[in-house]
């Protein structure tokens, strides 16, 4: 009797995790780009999103493929976290579509007028066209059928047993959660899992308390998924896949502290609605109705939520971009609103420089240190676009306000000296090994004094002393681009890496020229001037 259970339970199981595999991957090599494109135009408010993501699960039957797209949207930056967030959540609404297909597809009707015909007829479909939209379809309807044949095979194993099976002692419904939960993470499907237990229900193994206690445990094991799909993502995807989390451990525990009073609405639901008195569509409807009660307790707590996945995941880059000195408190006061904007585009030109100098670097360029240092100068600049906004529409007086195209254009240099640095070491990568011209050293220690006098970290100096490192600067670029001019004539150096080495430069003097626009502009502070070389000599 143990081993036809275990056979069956296997069998079956192993069967609709097939169907549902099948019927999963057929529907979304069907839609094409569907999904991404619904998802990319259904998120605009929060009940859109919600609407994108439960009928695209619905659609697809599977709340992991629209959770790991949502994921990796957010990753990509094509979706807010914002709405992201809601299309996880209705995602959580969606997937319980599954659930009612099973209560009222595969357990009320007879297998062989519907399965079969189906697995015929989409396999047909799949032969006749195996790389074709036809084909993909084909195979979401084979799985279709696939997915019945399981449930029957389920169905008839648990109708044999359930007079001979008696639950374990001590199974209660904590138990069977967590074994819920646990058999969602090793089939890496709640939607199978949800198909066992519902199976199991219908044939008497499983008291209706104890299986809506396995379905709340299925769907908290389906966060595994988003767990998984935001390993080594950014922190705005690993923010998405937490509140993944957070939503359906929310909702788990929610509908497990009122698991007798929720399963009272649930027959009352069913008797209002006229259904047929059957488990596993009572099942169908507690999950339903949970997944929506958790929808409804978010909705206050979003705001909220955000702000703790805000505070949560942190990279160097937004801890860095973050501003420091920018406050709204200040705006009310223009003098003291005017040396936080000084203050904050110091601070965005010492990454500007730091930009510049990760490129100098020597034997290779510090491409961690410019990645770090690009980010967080167009973010301040950005910041700082946003702070000179509002402080214009605060009333300033016509002296004040006079200083604010002033601030945009030194924060629009910073930020430009940084991608200018970065264009420099993508070409240099791409135009071979570093020519061994001496005037390359000259320029890169003459960039180095550029660096010493016009980064606002270390103090900047009087115009004419940065007038006099540029004016160096330019001189030691006009020697190396003539040597490179003069080793490509010689053939001394292929023409393709003579014309890259060339637009590495000339990345490089636009850097150096923003650096020395803003300096110029910014003027030195109360810090003194420090004219030495931040660059150590070439060995």
């Amino acid at each position: 009797m143990n081993l036809t259970l275990v056979g069956g339970l296997l069998g079956g199981a192993g069967l609709v995790l097939l169907g549902i595999t099948l019927l999963t991957d057929g529907l979304k090599a069907a839609a094409g780009p569907l999904l991404q494109q619904m998802l990319a135009r259904a998120t605009r408010t929060r009940w859109r999103g919600l609407l994108a993501g439960a009928s695209i699960t619905a659609l697809v039957q599977s709340s992991s493929a629209v959770t790991l797209a949502a994921i990796g949207f957010v990753n990509a930056g094509l979706l807010e976290l914002g709405q992201a967030l809601w299309v996880l959540f209705g995602a959580n609404v969606g997937t319980t579509m599954t659930g009612w297909v099973v209560a009222l597809v595969g357990l009320e009707f007879k297998i062989e007028r519907l399965a079969l015909p189906l697995l015929g007829f989409g396999m047909a479909l799949r032969l006749t066209a195996p790389g074709g939209r036809r084909g993909a379809l084909g195979l979401a309807l084979a799985g279709f059928g696939l997915l019945f044949v399981g449930i029957d095979v389920l169905r008839e194993t648990f109708q044999a047993q359930a007079a001979a099976f008696v639950l374990p002692a001590g199974a209660n419904t904590l138990v069977l959660l967590l074994a819920g939960a646990a058999v969602t993470v090793l089939m890496q499907s709640s939607s199978a899992s949800l198909a066992l237990v519902l199976t199991a229900a219908q044939g008497g193994l499983l008291p209706l308390q104890a299986a809506a206690a396995a379905v709340i445990g299925a769907n908290i094991g389906t966060t595994i998924t988003a767990v998984l799909g935001a390993v080594g993502a950014t922190a705005n995807a690993r923010r998405a896949a937490a509140a993944h989390v957070v939503f359906n451990l929310l909702a788990g525990v929610v509908a497990f502290a009122l698991l007798p009073w929720l399963l009272t609405v649930t027959t009352a639901l069913r008797d209002t609605f006229g259904m047929a008195a059957a488990p596993a569509a009572d099942l169908a409807l507690f999950h339903t109705t949970f997944n929506v009660l958790g929808v409804a307790v978010m909705l206050p707590l979003a705001p909220r939520l955000m702000d703790w996945l805000q505070r949560c995941f942190r990279t160097t880059e937004e801890d860095e971009s973050r501003p420091r000195y920018l406050d709204r408190t200040v705006l009310t006061v223009p003098e003291l609103a005017l040396s936080a904007l000084d203050r904050e585009l110091r601070r965005q030109g010492d990454f500007a420089a730091r930009a510049v100098a990760a490129a100098l670097a020597q034997p290779v360029p510090d491409r961690g240190a410019l990645a770090l240092a690009r980010v967080v100068t167009t973010r301040l600049q950005r910041a700082i676009g946003d702070f000179v906004s509002q402080l214009t529409r605060s009333g300033l007086s016509e002296r004040t306000a006079g200083q604010a195209p002033r601030l945009l254009r030194i924060a629009r240099y910073y930020d430009e000296a940084a991608a200018a640095a970065s264009v420099a070491v993508t070409t240099a990568g791409q135009s071979g090994d570093r020519p061994p011209l001496p005037s390359l050293d000259v320029l890169r220690r003459a960039a180095g004094q550029v660096l010493a006098v016009a980064n606002p970290a270390l103090g900047l100096a009087s115009v004419p002393d940065i007038d006099r490192a540029a004016e160096a600067f330019e001189r030691a670029y006009q020697a190396a681009k003539a040597d490179l001019l003069d080793a490509g004539a010689r053939t001394e150096l292929p023409v393709a890496d003579m014309d890259g080495w060339l637009r590495t430069l000339s990345a490089l003097r636009r850097a150096v020229e923003q650096l020395v626009k803003a300096g110029r502009m910014l003027g030195p502070d109360s810090a003194p001037a420090v004219i030495a070389n931040v660059l150590p000599a070439s060995p």
